[in-house]
């Protein structure tokens, strides 16, 4: 592929960078032009965030240059980099919910007047007036907390942009929102590309990056292993590229057995959802879907007992139960897979094996002590099934990658056998080798007679799991269809409210 020198904005030549047992990185080269949008990819622990961190001035390389605008640069930190233009936009955001919009775009660059008192107005106008080159009207003066992660995710590139960008770096900008802030987000991308600044987009997400990249370039284990044009090349080729997999085959082929309804949930209304009736038979997979705000997420967190429900019925093997907190649900077998692995699912400074024994402390207790042989061989049976990459299980989670991390999350409930397993966006954040493996999982799970529930936001991951599928707009459902049957726009125009005849919404398939 040949590039005219004079294009390029930023290089990274033959970067290396090597941890205790572990390249990171061997002699990766990567380029970016300027007015590009520069997609990196790879499965994880392919070593996209070391190069990301690297030409972020987090990191030191230990061989190889950074070049900006032609001219070699010696990265010293962060602040260092945003001087020279280069910022990065990690995954979790780091702003400040509590203060206003504005002051989150101009943290410790305030536009001051005499006395060095702040120049509030000069900067309420100037971040309406960038926001606004966005297509986003927001007011500088509300606090952060009162938007949506696609807005504040809008908030952080506003503010990387104010201290003159020239290269964005982004970290999965898109991991905690729904498709059509992930359009909103695409329409700010690429007006920026328009004006110049050079984008390096790293994503898990396939048909984001062909939908808007202009080159792709893959690592894997470290190592570069090529750069493609987009309009050249096919999800299938870049997949190959990183698996060596075919990316139909991504998910299972055979469905699973369906018997008997096990879990049923009548007329249940509770915190962002209401009169929600479904039932999901042992031996399947269901699938949630809904965009944003529907109510999935708080459905699941109501049969699980973290926000019980207002008023409704649970019923268990057409038992009804009460389930007020997740103690109760864990001991009627109910295992509920969280969204947020990172917040509400791991403890992130503490082992492997003790993240795998925190629901199982039954199982490795011998009275009122912890057996450490129990213990150790519950978490090595686990890393085994799961195919767990980790140096060891005393290896503390924060250290292992993504994909790694949620085969943790899963490892410490299926430990408990559950019978009705709930998975809230199971694959977020993971990459396409992770996620097959995920896929398999779940549907081993039914195999093996549970009730398996798939809250997705990814369309053709529901559709490419679940036995049956249950839409949920504003709460309430508003749609279930056999997958078999079902369309990609049917069940769209189900979930965003449009009619199936242009004058009524979607009646429920049964």
């Amino acid at each position: 592929m040949n590039i005219e020198v004079s294009d390029l904005i930023f290089e990274a030549r033959q970067i290396t960078k090597n941890y205790p047992g572990t390249c990171a990185l061997n002699c990766v080269d990567f380029s970016l032009k300027k007015g590009e949008i520069h997609a990196l990819v790879g499965e994880n622990g392919a070593g996209k965030s070391t190069l990301m961190q690297i030409m972020a001035g987090v990191l030191k390389p230990d061989h190889g240059s950074l070049l900006l605008n032609g001219s070699e640069i010696h990265l010293q930190n962060p602040n260092h980099a945003q001087h020279l233009g280069i910022s990065l936009v990690f995954q979790e955001l780091a702003l400040c919910p509590n203060m206003s919009v504005a002051e989150n775009i101009f943290t410790n660059i305030q536009p001051v007047k005499r006395l060095d008192f702040i120049n509030f107005n000069e900067m309420y106008d100037v971040t309406r007036a960038s926001l606004e080159a966005f297509g986003v009207e927001l007011d500088p003066q509300a606090p952060l907390r009162n938007y949506n992660l696609a807005t504040q995710q809008i908030v952080e590139i506003a503010r990387a942009i104010q201290r003159n960008a020239s290269v964005l770096l982004l970290d999965e900008p898109t991991s905690s929102i729904g498709s059509r802030e992930t359009e909103r987000l695409f329409q700010v991308i690429r007006t920026l590309r328009d004006h110049g600044v050079g984008v390096v987009y790293v994503s898990h997400k396939l048909d984001e990056v062909f939908k808007i990249s202009d080159r792709i370039t893959v690592l894997k284990d470290g190592n570069l292993v090529g750069t493609v044009n987009t309009r050249e090349t096919t999800p299938d080729d870049v997949v190959r590229m990183m698996v060596g997999r075919e990316f139909d085959k991504m998910f299972p082929q055979s469905k699973a057995v369906q018997t008997k309804p096990l879990l049923k949930v009548n007329q249940l209304s509770g915190k962002g959802f209401s009169d929600v009736s479904l039932e999901a038979k042992s031996g399947e997979v269901l699938g949630l879907f809904g965009l944003t705000g529907a109510g999935r997420s708080e459905l699941a967190r109501a049969i699980f007992g973290i926000d019980p429900p207002a008023s409704g019925d649970i019923l268990l093997d057409d038992r009804m139960v009460h389930i007020t907190d997740p103690r109760q649900a864990m001991q009627l077998g109910i295992a509920y897979v969280t969204e947020d692995r990172k917040i509400d699912g791991l403890f992130l400074e503490m082992s492997l094996k003790n993240n795998v024994a925190s629901t199982n402390l039954d199982a490795i207790s011998q009275g009122m002590m912890i057996n450490n042989r129990r213990l150790n061989t519950l978490a090595k049976e686990w890393t085994q099934n799961l195919q767990i990459k980790s140096r060891s299980v005393e290896q503390f989670v924060n250290y292992l990658s993504g994909g790694n991390q949620q085969k943790v999350l899963f490892a410490k409930w299926l430990a408990r056998n559950p019978r009705v397993l709930i998975a809230d966006e199971p694959t977020r954040g993971v990459d396409v080798g992770a996620k097959a493996d995920i896929h398999a999982l779940l549907h081993e799970r039914a195999r093996n007679g549970a009730a398996v529930m798939v809250i997705s936001s990814e369309l053709p991951e529901v559709m490419g799991l679940s036995d049956r599928i249950v839409v949920m707009r504003a709460g309430k459902v508003v749609g279930v269809f056999e997958s078999a049957e079902a369309t990609e726009e049917q069940i769209v125009a189900c979930a965003a409210g449009a009619t199936g005849n242009g004058k009524r919404e979607y009646e429920v398939i049964q």
